[in-house]
C-alpha cells in the first residue's frame, strides 16, 4: 500500500475515543465504628455532606453528623443531630423555596430495639448549615419518609409503611407532599408490592420515581406521573436497586446510583437510565463492598459529583467521589 493511499485512509478514519477517565474517590470520614447513609448537597457555595455515625447497620443511638466544604477535598464537621431514647438514620437533604437547608430521615424509638416501640420520620432545619432545629415528628408512625424533592414550592416524599403487628402484610409506599415540610398529605399510593426507598426527581412537569423493591420479587420499579400525580404507569427495571438516587445531567442524560449485584457481591454502582426503556446499564462500579451504597449526587462545574459509603475497607466509612461521565 502506498504511503498516498494510508494516509488517505487516516483521514478518512472516524477519531478514537477517549477512553473513560475513571472517577476520583476519596475517603472523607470514618471517625465513628460505623459511618453510613449518606447524602450531598450544595448550598451557598459550599458541600454538605450528611450521614449516620453509630455502632452497627442497626446497633445503638445512631446520630446525624452534618460536614461541610469549600473545596470537595477537605471536610469539617459543621454539626450533629441527635435525639434522647431514639436512632436517627438515613438522612437526606434538600433546600426549601426559603433558601434553607432541610434534613430528613428516620427515627427508631428505643435505639436498642427490644422491641422497637416506634418508628417514626423526623425533620430538622438550618439558616446556616451549623445550627439545627430540634428533630421534629413528620406523617405517621412507622411510615418512613424517604428523599424529599422540592417542585413549585412544594416538597415531594414517598413514605413506605409496614404494621408491626403483621409483618407478613410487608411494605407499601405512597407519594405525599407538603408546602413546609411539617404537614404532609397523601397524594397518591404506589401500587407496587413490597415498595420502600424511593428518588424523585422531575422532568419538566413530570415525575419520575425510581423505587425499591424488597421481598419477591425485588426488582427495582420506573414510575412515571403527571400532575396532580394521582395516577402512575411502571417499567420494572430489571435488577434490584437498594438506596437509589438519580440525575437528569444538562445535556438530557439520566444517571442512577446505588447498591447492585456486580461479581456476585453488592456495590455501589453508577449507571444510565433508560428512561424509555426503563432500563439500568451500569457505568461504573465504585470502590465498595459489603454494606455499602446509599448515595448523594449532585452536578457541578461539569462534573458528577456524588458522595456514598462502604465497608469494603474494614468498616463502614464515607467517600466523596468526582467523575465525569
Amino acid at each position: 500500500m502506498s504511503p498516498f493511499v494510508l494516509l488517505a485512509l487516516l483521514a478518512a478514519a472516524p477519531p478514537v475515543a477517549d477512553a473513560p477517565v475513571p472517577p476520583e474517590v476519596r475517603k472523607i470520614w470514618d471517625k465513628a465504628p460505623h459511618n453510613a447513609f449518606t447524602d450531598l448537597i450544595r448550598w451557598r457555595d459550599r458541600w454538605y455532606c450528611c450521614f449516620r455515625e453509630g455502632a452497627g447497620h442497626a446497633a445503638g443511638a445512631g446520630t446525624i453528623r452534618v460536614l461541610t466544604s469549600d473545596d470537595g477535598d477537605t471536610w469539617t464537621s459543621a454539626a450533629v443531630i441527635a435525639q434522647d431514647g431514639a436512632d436517627l438514620r438515613d438522612p437526606h437533604l434538600s433546600i426549601t423555596p426559603d433558601g434553607r437547608l432541610m434534613l430528613n430521615g428516620g427515627a427508631a424509638v428505643p435505639p436498642t430495639r427490644n422491641p422497637v416501640t416506634d418508628h417514626f420520620s423526623f425533620v430538622s432545619f438550618s439558616s446556616d448549615g451549623t445550627n439545627w432545629t430540634p428533630p421534629r415528628k413528620v406523617v405517621a408512625s412507622w411510615q418512613w419518609l424517604w428523599r424529599v424533592t422540592w417542585h413549585g414550592g412544594m416538597a415531594y416524599g414517598v413514605a413506605y409503611a409496614w404494621d408491626p403487628k403483621d409483618k407478613a402484610k410487608g411494605y407499601s409506599a405512597a407519594l405525599y407532599k407538603s408546602r413546609d415540610g411539617l404537614t404532609y398529605e397523601k397524594v397518591s399510593d404506589l401500587d407496587r408490592p413490597g415498595g420502600t426507598e424511593a428518588a424523585l426527581a422531575f422532568d419538566g412537569d413530570a415525575l419520575l420515581c425510581l423505587l425499591r423493591r424488597d421481598g419477591t420479587p425485588n426488582t427495582a420499579q420506573l414510575g412515571t406521573s403527571r400532575p396532580p400525580y394521582t395516577a402512575w404507569t411502571w417499567k420494572d427495571v430489571g435488577t434490584s436497586f437498594g438506596g437509589p438516587a438519580m440525575l437528569k445531567l444538562p445535556d438530557g442524560r439520566w444517571l442512577a446510583a446505588g447498591r447492585m449485584s456486580r461479581e456476585s457481591k453488592p456495590q455501589t454502582v453508577v449507571a444510565r437510565l433508560d428512561l424509555g426503556a426503563g432500563m439500568l446499564t451500569p457505568l461504573v462500579t465504585l470502590p465498595s463492598g459489603g454494606d455499602n451504597s446509599y448515595a448523594g449526587m449532585v452536578w457541578h462545574d461539569g462534573k458528577l459529583w456524588m458522595s456514598y459509603y462502604s465497608s469494603h475497607e474494614g468498616k463502614g466509612s464515607v467517600y466523596r467521589v468526582k467523575w465525569t461521565p
